[in-house]
């Protein structure tokens, strides 16, 4: 385990760290996703058929983004979901790539790219779809301990 990890050590800021410090910390396609704001290909990220009880971190940083009730199937070829886990767990900004206008969502702990909301989904209570790269995500299943998936995910376990 690094030092450098802002999952296990609280006294690091996710802004202090360099791009050496995520590639060491990450995956290939994690970084690429969370850092570089790319994506995966649909149908290929983790959880997209994830029905577990349980909640979805940052893959870089640890912090709770979604709670497993809030996770819904939206057949968009990611994990979607219709509200963060608690209000602050995201933020939002104006995405104009590609020739498009929407709304990106971030980790708001780390900055880490998550993937965008899209207000196409009346058959849930938000009327959203958060439309997540599985990749940027650590499920945690209920009665687990976070840190230790996370820590497991890591190692690579």
């Amino acid at each position: 385990m690094s030092d450098k990890d802002p999952v296990f050590n609280p006294k690091i800021a996710p802004e202090q760290l360099s791009r050496a410090d995520w590639e060491a910390l990450l995956s290939p396609v994690e970084y690429a996703i969370l850092r570089e704001s790319g994506t995966e290909r649909p149908g290929t990220g983790r959880y997209l058929h994830n029905d577990q009880p349980g909640a979805y971190h940052c893959a870089g940083c640890g912090n709770k983004l979604y709670g497993g009730e809030h996770k819904f199937h939206s057949g968009c070829g990611w994990p979607s979901f219709f509200q963060e886990a608690e209000p602050g767990s995201l933020k939002t900004i104006v995405d104009r790539s590609h020739g498009m206008l929407r709304t990106e969502m971030r980790c708001a702990r780390c900055d880490g790219h998550l993937g965008h909301i899209f207000p196409d989904a009346p058959q849930t209570p938000t009327g959203k779809r958060h439309c997540v790269n599985g990749f940027a995500l650590v499920f945690v299943p209920d009665g687990a301990e976070p840190l230790e998936i996370l820590r497991a995910h890591r190692s690579g376990d």
